[in-house]
C-alpha cells in the first residue's frame, strides 16, 4: 500500500472549494450522475462474492463485522462510537456488535490489503464477463482525472474521505477502485452533515429515505439494526412534523419538498472538486467508468434495491 502525500510536500495544493454547488461552473446534478457510477464501481466490495470471502479470509466472522471493520479500517482501530457517528444511520447495538472485537481478528492494515485487492479482482472479473479488455489499461486511463479530482477536494469535517484519500496500491484497477471508494466517501460525509443539520436522527434519515424511494422499509430497517419500535418511535416523529402523510407511507408536500432539499443540497457539498477539471476531465471520468459500472450491474451481483440506495445503471 502507498499514501499519496498531501500538505506542503504535495506537488498539488488544493483548489478552493465553493460552498455551493452554483459557484462551480457546472450543474450539482452532474455529481449525482457520477456518483452514481463511481457507487457502482465501489460496491462490489460489498457484493462480489470474491469480497465477501475475502473479508473471512482475513478473520472477520461473519459479513456485518467484516464490513465495519473494512470500510472504518482507513480510520484505525476505532470504536463503535466513532463508526456510528462517521457512518451515520446504523443502530448503536449493530455496530457494537462488530466492533472493537473485529480488531481482534485482524489489524486495519490488513483489512485494507485484503479490500483492496479482492475489490480489484471483483471488477476485473466483471470486466472480463462482458468482454471488456485491457482492463489495467482501461483504469489506468482514468486515475490522473480521478487523482486532480482528490487532490482538490476539501478534507474538511469528512473524515471517510480524508482517511480514504491517502490510499494508494501499485495496481492500476485497485487504484481505480479507492479512488472511487474516496469520493464515494466525500459524497457520504456531506450527505449525513446535511441530515444533521436538518435534524433528522440516524433511524429517521432511513424513514425518510424508504418514504420517498417508495422502498420495503425492512430493506433499511434489518441491514441497518433497527428494531421494530425503533423504526415505529421514528415514523411517529416525522408524521408528528409532517413529513410523512397519516395513514400513508409516503411522504407530504413537506416532505417531498426536504427531501428533495436533502439531495439537492448534497449534490452542491460533492460538486466543487469535480469543477476544476473541467467538462473534458468529468467526460472522460463519466465515459470511462460507465462500461465498468455497466460490467458490475451486469453481474446481478448488486440487488435492487439495495440498502446503499443505488439505482440500476440505464
Amino acid at each position: 500500500m502507498i499514501g499519496r502525500v498531501h500538505g506542503a510536500d504535495s506537488k498539488r495544493t488544493a483548489a478552493p472549494c465553493a460552498a455551493s454547488g452554483n459557484d462551480v461552473g457546472m450543474h450539482p446534478g452532474e455529481s449525482r450522475d457520477l456518483w452514481h457510477l463511481i457507487e457502482t464501481v465501489h460496491a462490489v466490495t460489498y457484493f462480489s462474492p470474491v469480497c465477501r470471502q475475502a473479508r473471512v479470509d482475513v478473520g472477520f466472522k461473519g459479513f456485518w463485522m467484516g464490513y465495519f471493520a473494512s470500510r472504518a479500517a482507513p480510520l484505525g482501530e476505532v470504536g463503535p462510537g466513532a463508526v456510528e457517528a462517521v457512518f451515520g444511520g446504523f443502530a448503536p447495538a449493530m455496530v457494537l456488535r462488530a466492533l472493537p472485537d473485529a480488531w481482534d481478528h485482524a489489524s486495519p492494515a490488513e483489512a485494507l490489503e485484503s479490500r483492496a485487492e479482492a475489490a480489484a479482482a471483483a471488477v476485473r472479473e466483471a470486466a472480463a464477463a462482458v468482454g471488456l479488455e485491457d482492463c489495467d489499461d482501461h483504469a489506468a486511463g482514468l486515475l490522473d482525472a480521478l487523482d486532480r479530482v482528490i487532490e482538490s477536494a476539501d478534507p474538511l469535517a469528512r473524515p471517510l474521505f480524508a482517511s480514504n484519500r491517502t490510499l494508494m496500491y501499485d495496481d492500476p484497477v485497485a487504484d481505480l477502485w479507492q479512488m472511487c471508494t474516496s469520493l464515494r466517501e466525500h459524497r457520504g460525509d456531506g450527505h449525513v452533515s446535511v441530515l444533521a443539520v436538518e435534524g433528522f436522527g440516524s433511524c429517521e434519515a432511513h424513514v425518510l429515505a424508504a418514504a420517498a424511494n417508495d422502498t420495503d422499509p425492512a430493506v433499511l430497517r434489518d441491514n441497518r439494526g433497527w428494531s421494530e419500535l425503533d423504526w415505529a418511535d421514528a415514523d411517529g416523529s416525522l408524521r408528528a412534523a409532517g413529513v410523512i402523510a397519516p395513514g400513508s407511507p409516503t411522504l407530504t408536500e413537506r416532505g417531498r419538498k426536504l427531501h428533495e432539499h436533502i439531495e439537492a443540497r448534497t449534490d452542491e457539498l460533492a460538486a466543487p472538486p469535480y469543477a476544476g477539471i473541467g467538462e473534458s476531465g468529468r467526460s472522460l471520468i463519466r465515459d470511462g467508468l460507465i462500461p465498468l459500472a455497466s460490467a458490475v450491474a451486469e453481474t446481478c451481483w448488486i440487488p435492487f434495491p439495495n440498502p446503499i440506495g443505488l439505482p440500476e445503471v440505464a
